[in-house]
């Protein structure tokens, strides 16, 4: 068992007991379906905004409502894997929902990141952490020719490396 995989319970007892030692809570989201390079410079630019990343990911239900029948390509327990072996990401917690609006109440982040993709009047939960005096923030890419739908549509019409 993975010890940074956790629930939603446990999310929420580490958010508030690392915000009672003074500590910046930062959360962010999504499916992470094809981990790439853009994910990993977001979310190591989003941990460096604070003292603790927890990343909620989108089940394997729920991804298949939000992108189709045809997704996810790798079972969420593979993903939360990936996800959580990367140095930046302190917890990972799988949600069921379409939308993380329940993790983030739960949590109720410092700081709440998404990729560069998704302005940020546009970030799910944007009220709720503002409301409670938190910063919401788009994390630019360093990297914006790395997208999971780019990079698919690329493979599946190329047999060779990506060239970027």
């Amino acid at each position: 068992m993975n010890h940074k995989i956790i629930s939603l319970n446990e999310a929420k007892a580490i958010g508030d007991d690392a915000r009672n030692l003074g500590k910046v809570v930062v959360l962010s989201n999504g499916c992470f379906d094809l981990l790439h390079r853009g994910h990993v410079e977001y979310l190591a630019q989003a941990r460096a905004m604070g003292d603790l990343l927890i990343v909620g990911l989108n089940s394997d239900p729920s991804v298949r409502a939000i992108k189709g029948a045809d997704r996810p390509y790798f079972p969420e327990a593979d993903r939360a894997l990936l996800l959580s072996s990367l140095a930046c990401v302190d917890y990972v917690v799988i949600f069921e929902e379409l939308t993380p609006i329940k993790l983030i109440s739960a949590v109720m982040p410092d700081i709440l990141a998404k990729g560069g993709d998704w302005p940020v009047e546009k970030i799910v939960g944007r009220e709720i952490v503002e409301k409670a005096g938190g910063k919401v923030v788009s994390i630019p890419s360093n990297v914006p020719e790395y997208s999971t739908s780019y990079l698919v549509s690329h493979f599946l019409t190329k047999a060779d490396v990506v060239e970027f």
